[in-house]
C-alpha cells in the first residue's frame, strides 16, 4: 500500500515539473516574441509616436495590441516607406476609434 501511495506521489510530482518547465518554455517564448515585436516597432516608430503609444497602452490596451498588430503587418509586407511620425500615428489612432457622439442638452 505504501509502494503504491509513493509511486502516486513520484508520478504527481513528475507532472508538476513538467506543467512548470511547459509553462517556463511559454514565458520564455513569449518574452522572446515581445523582444521581436518591440525591437520592429523601434524601427518603424518615431521616438514620439512610440512615446504616444505607451502612454495610450495605460488607457488603452486592446486599441494599442491592434494598431501594433497592424503596423507590423505593414512593415513585413513591405508597405512602409519611411517611419511612422506622431501625426501619421495619430490620424491611424483617429481611423480606428469610433467617433462619440456629441450629447447636447436644451433646456425648455
Amino acid at each position: 500500500m505504501e509502494d503504491e501511495l509513493e509511486a502516486l506521489r513520484r508520478r504527481r510530482l513528475e507532472q508538476l515539473r513538467q506543467q512548470q518547465e511547459a509553462a517556463q518554455l511559454q514565458a520564455a517564448q513569449q518574452q522572446e516574441l515581445e523582444l521581436k515585436k518591440q525591437a520592429l516597432l523601434r524601427q518603424i516608430l518615431t521616438p514620439e509616436a512610440r512615446e504616444r503609444l505607451n502612454t495610450l497602452k495605460m488607457t488603452r490596451p486592446e486599441l494599442v495590441e491592434q494598431v501594433e498588430a497592424q503596423l507590423i503587418v505593414l512593415a513585413q509586407s513591405g508597405k512602409l516607406q519611411a517611419k511612422i511620425d506622431d501625426a501619421k500615428l495619430r490620424a491611424l489612432l483617429q481611423q480606428l476609434v469610433p467617433k462619440k457622439r456629441d450629447i447636447t442638452i436644451r433646456r425648455m
